[in-house]
């Protein structure tokens, strides 16, 4: 989807239609979680303190989120989706991997092209303009072999666009590519391929694999191979949650540990109600903080068993804030995280079994 949270808001909001709007955060305090297009000739981008984005674009709109909203369009879109195929893979609310190699039967027939097979970009087409007729909201689409190269073909058209990549252009295409347009390639491991004079795919595909790997550890084989577009994955819609977790910025710095406990405890009981809900609890627990100049802290605990009382799971968080108060101190985001989730452990690793213990009286 395009500027997904933003073009919602827009949408059911005309007044800001056509205006640099940000998701979430406010002038002062947290941050963007989503920027409309107009926001976006700005510099404006999710992920950015509020504070910045406001100084880049000094008339910035901020709109509070409202994540149910977002949910029910999803599934609005999800629904569309599986008219199609049933291999859906969501990556998150906005975005997702449809394999379109054998599109259901009901729906096949319209999509032939002129060699006689389902036509993979009339269908992305067709889902596009259901998308708009449905929730009047644009999506652009990326169509190719494998899920690497679809990914990045979704990015290069937005917004309202498609891009396709078949089969004979696809290495052309990927040495063309900067490496900072690779998915799964960040700013930090950009900048250190720059160190190492690879600016484009090209001048990656030089690099041998076992230098890659020394470099880059595991992805290092990663890179060697999506540059050579050598991607196997399967669309799986049965995608395991690898975590649970919540977080809030504050519109003041907390200071006191009272206070932090006070703010800490809401969020880890919505962290708590979450895992109970999908029936999905974990064994690592993770405090998160951020300081007032954006330093990241995060501590963990991992235990032999799912903390499945709410209880224990609070006090557990609390203990965390408490041992290590003296490394935080000054906040401006707390948050709670878990992993280890029951459904992401494989069968063989075992049970711990729980007992319980009482004291017996003299």
């Amino acid at each position: 989807m395009d500027a997904f949270y933003a073009s919602v808001e827009q949408r059911d909001n005309p007044e800001l239609r056509g205006k640099p709007i940000a998701v979430g955060g406010s002038a002062k305090r947290g941050v963007v979680a989503a920027a409309s297009y107009e926001a976006r000739k700005y510099g404006v981008r999710s992920a950015m303190p509020s504070i910045t984005a406001q100084r880049l674009c000094p008339h910035l709109v901020f709109v509070k989120h409202r994540f149910d909203v977002y949910r029910e369009v999803s599934q609005q879109i999800r629904k569309i989706f599986e008219e199609y195929t049933d291999l859906v893979e969501p990556l998150s609310l906005d975005e997702a991997f449809l394999d379109v190699t054998e599109p259901k039967q009901d729906v096949s027939s319209s999509f032939i092209d002129a060699a006689g097979i389902p036509s993979a970009t009339l269908i992305a087409n067709e889902i596009r303009k259901k998308i708009f007729d449905k929730t009047q909201l644009t999506a652009s689409a990326g169509v190719s072999f494998n899920k690497f190269l679809a990914k990045i073909a979704s990015d290069i058209n937005k917004p309202n666009g498609i891009k396709v990549i078949r089969p004979d252009e696809a290495l052309d295409f990927l040495e063309a590519l900067p490496v900072e347009k690779f998915f799964g390639i960040g700013k930090v491991t950009a900048k250190r391929m720059h160190s190492m004079r690879i600016f484009t795919g090209k001048d990656l595909k030089e690099k041998s694999e076992l230098e890659l790997i020394q470099r880059f550890g595991k992805a290092g084989r990663h890179f060697f191979r999506m540059v050579r577009a050598e991607d196997n994955r399967k669309v799986n819609p049965n995608r395991i949650r690898k975590s649970i977790g919540a977080e809030r910025t504050f519109f003041e710095d907390l200071k006191t540990e009272g206070d932090m406990l006070e703010k800490l405890i809401p969020i880890a009981e919505k962290v708590f109600s979450y895992m109970k809900t999908s029936d999905n609890f974990g064994r690592t627990v993770t405090l998160k903080a951020k300081t007032p100049d954006f330093q990241q802290i995060t501590r963990s605990k991992t235990f032999n068993s799912e903390p499945k009382e709410k209880s224990l799971f609070i006090s557990i968080v609390k203990d965390l804030l408490k041992n290590h108060f003296d490394e935080i101190q000054e906040v401006r985001l707390l948050g709670v995280q878990v992993s280890n989730l029951q459904k992401d452990q494989k069968v063989t690793e075992g049970i711990q079994l729980e007992f319980d213990f009482w004291e017996e009286e003299e």
